[in-house]
C-alpha cells in the first residue's frame, strides 16, 4: 500500500507536469521559476498559508478565493494562478510543497541544472550561497541552484543533498556519531 506522501507527490507531479508543459511551450520558464521561488518563500514564511493548505476548516470556495487573492497580490502568471485555483477547487492544495518541488525539478532539468537542498543551522549569507553553489557546480559538472532553509536544531554546520548524494556536516550528526561510538566502547 502506498503511503500518503507518495500519493501527494504523484498528485502534485501531475499538476506540475501539466503547468510545466503549458509554460514551456510559451517560453515562460524563467518567469515561472522566479514565481515558484516567490511562492515557496511565501509558503515557508506564512503560517496562515500553510494552515490554509491543510486545514479541513476551509472549504473549496474559501481556499480558491484565498489563492486567487494571493496570486493577484503576488503578480503570479495566469497559468500559475489558474493551476493554484484548480488545486484548491479539487481539494489538492495540501500538495503545494510537493507541487513546488516537482516544478522546480522539471525547470532545473529543462535548463540542465541541478537543485541542491541545503539545510543549515543559520541563514546563509549571499556570499556563502554563491561559494557553495560554485563548489557544487564544480563537483557535479552542472549549474547548481540552491534550495536553502534553516533548521536551528542542527546546532551548527549544514546538510547538503545534491541528487542522490547527501553530505551531513551538522554538529547534531557529529554528536550523534560520537554518542554511538561511546556506547560501543562502554
Amino acid at each position: 500500500m502506498a503511503n500518503s506522501s507518495s500519493i501527494s507527490a504523484d498528485i502534485a507531479g501531475r499538476y506540475a507536469q501539466a503547468l510545466f508543459d503549458l509554460v514551456k511551450d510559451s517560453g515562460g520558464l524563467d518567469a515561472l521559476s522566479a514565481q515558484i521561488d516567490d511562492l515557496a518563500l511565501a509558503f515557508d514564511e506564512s503560517a496562515d498559508l500553510r494552515d490554509l493548505t491543510v486545514s479541513p476548516l476551509y472549504n473549496r470556495d474559501q481556499q480558491e478565493a484565498a489563492v486567487t487573492a494571493l496570486a493577484s497580490r503576488m503578480g503570479l502568471s495566469v497559468e500559475l494562478s489558474n493551476t493554484l485555483r484548480l488545486l484548491a477547487r479539487n481539494r489538492r492544495l495540501f500538495t503545494l510543497p510537493q507541487f513546488i518541488a516537482k516544478l522546480r525539478g522539471l525547470i532545473a532539468d529543462a535548463r540542465g541544472e541541478m537543485t541542491a537542498d541545503v539545510v543549515s543551522a543559520q541563514k546563509l549569507t549571499k556570499e556563502q550561497k554563491t561559494r557553495l553553489a560554485d563548489t557544487l557546480s564544480e563537483k557535479s559538472g552542472k549549474k547548481v541552484k540552491l534550495n536553502a532553509r534553516v533548521d536551528e536544531t542542527l546546532i551548527g554546520g549544514m546538510i547538503v543533498k545534491l541528487g542522490s548524494q547527501m553530505i551531513d556536516s551538522s554538529i547534531r550528526s557529529k554528536l550523534a556519531s560520537l554518542q554511538n561510538a561511546m556506547k560501543e566502547v562502554g
